[in-house]
């Protein structure tokens, strides 16, 4: 090694240099690991078979193009087939949809509730977190054995002795009835995040806004309207975007409550069937990258048109 690289060695910039990529190092190679390469090997698997046949000898599978994505689109479970079933896709779609507008929904009435100076305020904050800190497993037996199909079951027991109904009604086993049920599960569990994102927000507003409307007569619903609602949109349409993308997801809630079963299948739930129940890991893969597609395509969307129209308001 000569003088003059040994110089630039050991110059300040070069440690600096190698300081930096020492510390980066650990971090880059947990992400490449954790969440770089699983991506990349799911799209590489979505495109072979796969299956308990060949697991041992992953890399030698043989390449099967776009077969896994076809058998997905022609799967019963996948597709469209009217109001009698809707299929995975549709399914994930309305499901996304209606629970992440409830939740901020539900959010919203309970920051604006909270945002009002009252007597135990704090420990009514600390109660509306209990849904959304209390262990998924937890609170998803609790609602099933507030829903329990047998005569036991809360719903059920209560609706009799009020001679409501007169035999019990298996409420997450109605098709129909058991979506709308796991939609507000959703609702319920998550609204504590975006009542936290919208109470944060609320109390940056400046009061003397509302003070300024209410000497020009302005009524509580042109206040919210006018003010409440554009001071907080930037804040909504971020957590209708991570709620959306999370709940597009979820696996956990509607697995727990239904098992996937009459018609809650959405497309986590058929990715885990297709892979663990079926153990084709191959057409597993093309329905995460199917959901991963329609995700991609929304969230584009979303921030090309909605959020660029809200910023240029």
């Amino acid at each position: 090694m000569s003088v003059a690289t040994k110089s630039n060695w050991k110059s300040l910039q070069a440690r600096e240099t190698r300081l930096a990529w020492s510390l980066i190092l650990p971090t880059a190679i947990i992400v490449f690991g954790l969440v770089i390469f699983p991506a990349v090997f799911s799209v590489w698997v979505s495109f072979h078979d796969i299956g308990l046949h060949n697991l041992n000898d992953v890399f030698n599978a043989s390449f099967v193009g776009f077969d896994n994505y076809r058998k997905v689109f022609e799967d019963f479970a996948f597709k469209f087939q009217g109001t009698q079933s809707w299929g995975a896709a549709v399914t994930s779609v309305v499901y996304s949809f209606a629970a992440t507008i409830l939740t901020i929904v539900v959010g919203l009435i309970a920051s604006l509730l909270l945002n009002r100076p009252f007597r135990g305020r704090g420990l009514a904050r600390a109660i509306f977190l209990f849904p959304y800190v209390a262990p998924i497993v937890s609170v998803a037996f609790v609602w099933r054995w507030i829903l329990d199909p047998r005569p036991s079951g809360v719903i059920n027991d209560v609706l009799m002795r009020l001679g409501v109904i007169e035999l019990p009604k298996a409420y997450l086993a109605t098709r129909g009835l058991a979506l709308l049920l796991v939609i507000i599960f959703e609702a319920w569990r998550y609204f504590p995040f975006a009542m936290l994102m919208i109470l944060a927000r609320l109390q940056a507003v400046d009061n003397t806004l509302y003070e300024a409307a209410e000497v020009d007569g302005a009524s509580p619903w042109q206040k919210f309207w006018n003010i409440t609602i554009p001071e907080l949109r930037y804040v909504i349409g971020a957590i209708f975007l991570l709620r959306l993308m999370w709940t597009f997801n979820k696996f956990d809630d509607i697995f727990l409550l239904t098992g996937g079963g009459f018609g809650t299948k959405v497309l986590p739930v058929l990715t885990y069937e297709f892979s663990f129940r079926l153990f084709d890991f191959g057409r597993g893969a093309a329905t995460a990258m199917i959901l991963l597609a329609i995700l991609v395509v929304f969230m584009a969307f979303y921030i090309g048109v909605v959020m660029r129209n809200v910023e240029e308001e």
